[in-house]
């Protein structure tokens, strides 16, 4: 008996290993041993199984009055073509300068005391003397006192400035554009990913064909990656478990 659990234990434990590699990403990684992380290939956004067609509340559609006499298109900025991003696949330059900083510094400081005293004078018509020698003059007495003082401070300074292209994947109803941009730079052994996304106004496109990042509705800027330093600064997975599971 014995040697048949021992022998289930052995053929159940390869299953077992590869579904906590599996589940923890860890076969990715080893893939990637001695050599640099790889780089993802390039590809249509709205191909990705992870993408949906963005709805947006729209304004009722109104059409544009046509001038068939004039040779100027309303909103163009070039006499002859607009050169800015108007349609589907078309690209733009995505400018993202993010200076932020935040200093704020709470003290309080919280102080309570309490007294209460209850006497039994008379008890059902028995004199006082021997109420008070029963149960004594203040049969119920409580003090209480309570304080409570805190500090807090919140100290934050960010500053991110990057600047890439990205792609027209959508045109919504009322004109405006959704736009996707991503961008991997690989330095030695480490690959950082920058991807940007959000809603732009064709107006708020300038006439070099930018556009802001503080002129994107639903802006979506994140800035990582992956590779040697990002597993030294990244904690294991069995200690980020812990970390959710342990009470203490």
């Amino acid at each position: 008996m014995f040697h048949q659990a021992r022998r289930s234990q052995i053929s159940l434990l390869p299953f077992m290993l590869a579904g906590l590699l599996g589940g923890c990403g860890a076969l990715s990684r080893l893939s990637d041993l001695g050599r640099p992380p790889t780089m993802t290939p390039i590809t249509d956004p709205t191909a990705a199984r992870t993408y949906r067609p963005l709805t947006m509340p729209m304004p009722p559609l109104e059409q544009a009055p046509a001038d068939l006499a004039s040779l100027w298109r309303p909103g163009s900025r070039a006499f002859f073509k607009d050169q800015r991003a108007a349609q589907t696949g078309d690209l733009l330059t995505v400018l993202v300068d993010i200076t932020d900083a935040a200093d704020v510094e709470d003290n309080s400081t919280t102080s309570r005391t309490g007294s209460e005293a209850m006497g039994v004078p008379s008890l059902f018509g028995i004199k006082q003397k021997l109420v008070q020698s029963a149960l004594g003059a203040n049969s119920l007495s409580t003090n209480s006192a309570n304080s409570n003082a805190s500090t807090g401070q919140i100290k934050r300074n960010e500053t991110v400035t990057l600047r890439l292209a990205g792609t027209i994947t959508q045109v919504l109803p009322n004109g405006n554009f959704v736009v996707s941009a991503r961008q991997e730079v690989r330095v030695n052994s480490e690959l950082r990913i920058l991807q940007v996304s959000g809603i732009v106004r064709p107006q708020d496109i300038t006439a070099d064909n930018t556009v802001t990042h503080d002129r994107m509705a639903e802006a979506r800027i994140s800035y990582g990656g992956n590779g040697q330093l990002t597993d030294l600064q990244t904690p294991r997975y069995g200690q980020q478990l812990l970390d959710v599971l342990l009470p203490f």
